[in-house]
């Protein structure tokens, strides 16, 4: 969500847009307003303490949030549109759309009945408040058209309002390149294979079955390795990274196994570029982005089947699909992708297939829609 928020305002502003965005100060040091490019500024809003919070936490300061953007805008006058990321941004979004009678455009990101569906729910309530803000926002933005079907079936949501915007990438950075230069770089093995996870660490991301997909391969006779980028997130971020320690010391895979706290893009892209393989495991995906990001790099995808990895991934073309969670099958999966790509030609068409998605087309979309929208009437709840 960071880098969807960071990248679509920086493409907005360079369309010559004027984009305010507004974020919980969660550090002392973070000034008042940061102007990150011409057209572009963060706001941090002092909303609860200067310091980072659970996610649990966040809530209870959605109001005094609101109530500081709210008076910004009393000051500096009212925006042409709000555009709301994840559902307690879009309770701040929904009240000030009617204090300042403007139109609501909303991303969710994550969705608690679809999170529900495919893993395990975390609040009845949110679910409820997510069909509040689908009920009165004037658009909702959809990465795909499975997340647009979803909006339907899930939340009853207005088609007619739903628009599909897919995600960009930023392919300065996310560009092939020599793999054996970038393992180099990193200190890799040039000869192993190399398998990649690129994730917050928590259930939902399915990071557990990419450590039993390398452990699999290994007991195969494969020489095989995996890199774990990320770190742990959410109430149970802490208690999957202890499960992992714990797996590759039961497994005797200690040394083939690497931990990696997360990285900036110009670094991300390095290791999307020194692996074999990049692993997707989610049990439930929006978009994929670290998927299409590794396909720009050349890099084979295997991802489950599930959410928008059904659009990045086309079978047997730039990567796999795999329906289960057998470890077995995954492996599988990276053999048959390893052994095709032997002459690059599952890496060039990841390379082709991912330069039709650009963070320029997506604000550019987002230009016309905005336009059409303060030229309508608004929805009312």
């Amino acid at each position: 969500m960071n880098v969807y928020v960071r990248e679509l305002a920086s493409a907005v502003a360079r369309l010559g847009h004027e984009v305010d965005v507004f974020t919980r100060r969660d550090s002392i040091s973070s000034p008042a307003t940061q102007l990150v490019e011409p057209g572009f500024r963060v706001h941090h809003v002092d909303a609860g303490p200067s310091r980072a919070l659970e996610r649990h936490e966040l809530a209870d300061y959605v109001k005094n949030f609101t109530d500081e953007v709210s008076a910004y805008f009393d000051v500096h006058g009212s925006p042409d549109v709000i555009h709301a990321n994840y559902w307690l941004s879009g309770l701040a979004g929904h009240r000030l759309k009617h204090e300042l009678d403007i139109p609501l455009i909303m991303t969710f990101h994550t969705l608690e009945r679809v999170k529900a569906d495919h893993f395990e729910g975390e609040s009845e309530d949110r679910a409820h408040q997510e069909a509040a803000i689908f009920a009165c926002a004037d658009a909702v933005l959809a990465s795909c058209d499975v997340e647009a079907a979803q909006f339907v079936e899930y939340y009853n949501a207005d088609p007619a309002r739903v628009h599909v915007v897919p995600l960009g990438v930023q392919h300065a950075f996310f560009a092939p390149g020599d793999q054996r230069a970038a393992r180099q770089a990193l200190g890799r093995n040039e000869t192993e294979t190399m398998l990649l996870f690129v994730g917050r660490l928590q259930a939902l991301k399915g990071v557990e079955l990419a450590l039993e997909t390398l452990i699999t391969l290994r007991q195969r006779g494969r020489d095989a390795s995996l890199a774990i980028v990320g770190g742990p997130s959410g109430p149970d971020g802490r208690t999957t990274l202890a499960r992992l320690h714990q797996r590759v010391r039961e497994a005797g895979v200690i040394d083939h196994v690497s931990f990696v706290a997360p990285q900036s893009h110009q670094l991300l892209s390095t290791w999307m570029r020194a692996a074999d393989v990049t692993l997707v495991p989610s049990r439930s995906e929006s978009f994929g982005l670290v998927a299409l990001e590794s396909s720009a790099c050349g890099t084979p995808v295997v991802a489950s089947a599930v959410g928008g990895l059904l659009t990045l991934i086309d079978p047997g073309v730039n990567g796999e699909l795999v329906a289960c969670r057998d470890a077995d099958v995954w492996a599988d999966a990276v053999d048959d992708v390893v052994s095709a790509n032997v002459n690059s030609a599952v890496s060039n068409t990841a390379v082709l297939l991912a330069q039709r998605y650009t963070w320029l087309s997506a604000a550019e979309s987002l230009e016309t829609l905005v336009s059409h929208l303060i030229a309508a009437s608004l929805v009312r709840c």
